[in-house]
């Protein structure tokens, strides 16, 4: 007898049913959140037949968390079916379109049931696939925040300090870098600023980590700290001062965040034997590729052909047709990471590959926009990122790109 299950997840509690091929109900359960509930809802499969050589198939509505990570240790098959994909299958157990957490479990189970070759279970990537993504993503989260934080510290500026700005946002890493927070530390005033000493610009630029050209710095900043520029009042100035140090705060976290992931995803990347592989493309450094690595997995069987995972990251058009009406446009349903990861290796591998180079500037004269252009780019990319790590062997320019470069572009090669 084929039994399936279905979950619905919630934070405090889980409901459960089983099911049979005939669709006839055999249990339900409402489980804790914790390790006795987990406990529970293995007896609970065992009971009805789960075994490590004929696990029975579970539908949940989520793909992380301690349950998940409990279901698969047995090699479990675990299908993350989208809430939006259930509200739909609702519809055909309950015309009044009630909605409750037991009822949603058997949909669930129903869903499996009826529908199983429809679905995908989640990859069997290895334990330091799985730890490279929760880092990967990790690291990605963090420079985001930084990011964000930067630009609210940018904006602050513009209010009331613009000195800060013409000294240190044309410079690389902008506000982000360690020698203007800690300027910025001292000096959270224009008033401030302008009193620095150049002893006191030094002593700064050293706490910062700076070893060179320390004196040409210290007299730049002295040099615009007391140029001539349009203040606020004094009171205002220094409530603004006070805001900027408040900030200063979360943004010297976020930045120190955001180096020690990036050393945690150098690590553990380096160690995965695919790391050869990734770097061996042409605009793929160490976190970029992680981030690549992190998102489609190591799970050799997760797509069955090239297609599959350019449908994935959503750099393969797809084709809207009704009566007359026929559309080829981007994708909006995709694993934005790994587009935005694919936007970033694109446009980086045009300095680096004479090839990439040559397919963009075709696709441009073709009439493709920049992002379009790029997306084709990344899409051949990833037929070839497929075939090398299928193959298990590293990429070949020669290989990759085979039309006849321009005279240049040959030269350049």
């Amino acid at each position: 007898m084929k039994v399936f299950c279905g979950i619905d997840w919630a934070e405090s509690h889980h409901d459960v049913a089983l099911v049979d091929e005939a669709g006839e109900l055999l249990a339900k359960r409402r489980i804790g959140d914790n390790a006795a509930g987990y406990r529970l809802l293995l007896e609970l499969l065992a009971e009805y037949g789960d075994s490590p050589t004929a696990p029975i198939p579970v539908a949940i509505e989520t793909s992380h968390g301690l349950l998940v990570a409990t279901l698969r240790t047995a090699g479990r098959k675990v299908f993350a079916i989208n809430p939006l994909a259930v509200s739909r299958y609702r519809d055909r157990h309950s015309v009044s379109r009630k909605k409750s957490d037991p009822g949603d479990a058997l949909v669930l189970a129903n869903i499996l049931r009826t529908d199983l070759h429809a679905h995908r279970p989640l990859p069997a990537d290895s334990d330091q696939a799985r730890a490279l993504t929760v880092l990967a993503r990790a690291q990605q989260d963090a420079v985001w925040n930084r990011q964000q934080i930067g630009n609210q510290l940018r904006s602050l500026l513009r209010e009331y300090y613009p000195a800060a700005l013409d000294a240190f946002q044309g410079k690389e890493g902008g506000l982000a870098r360690p020698d203007a927070r800690a300027v910025l530390a001292v000096a959270p005033t224009p008033a401030r600023a302008a009193r620095l000493s150049l002893n006191q610009l030094r002593a700064a630029l050293k706490r910062a980590g700076r070893v060179r050209g320390i004196d040409s710095e210290a007299g730049r900043l002295r040099d615009i700290f007391r140029a001539e520029y349009a203040h606020q009042p004094t009171p205002v100035e220094d409530a603004f001062g006070q805001q900027l140090l408040a900030l200063l705060k979360q943004f010297d976290a976020a930045c120190q965040a955001g180096d020690d992931l990036a050393e945690a995803v150098d690590a553990c990347f380096r160690a995965h034997p695919d790391a050869g592989i990734l770097l061996s493309f042409p605009g793929l450094g160490v976190q970029l590729a992680a981030r690549v690595l992190a998102e489609i997995g190591d799970d050799r069987e997760r797509f069955a052909d090239a297609r599959s995972l350019k449908a994935y990251s959503g750099s393969a058009p797809i084709t809207r047709a009704s009566g007359k009406k026929h559309y080829v446009g981007r994708r909006f349903i995709k694993n934005n990471r790994l587009m935005h990861a694919g936007y970033l290796w694109a446009f980086a591998s045009l300095k680096a590959s004479p090839g990439a180079h040559a397919h963009y500037k075709r696709r441009r004269e073709h009439g493709d926009w920049h992002a379009a252009a790029q997306r084709n780019l990344l899409n051949r990319f990833l037929g070839q990122l497929h075939h090398c790590l299928q193959k298990r062997v590293h990429y070949d320019e020669r290989h990759a790109f085979t039309s006849p470069l321009s005279p240049d572009l040959a030269a350049a090669a």
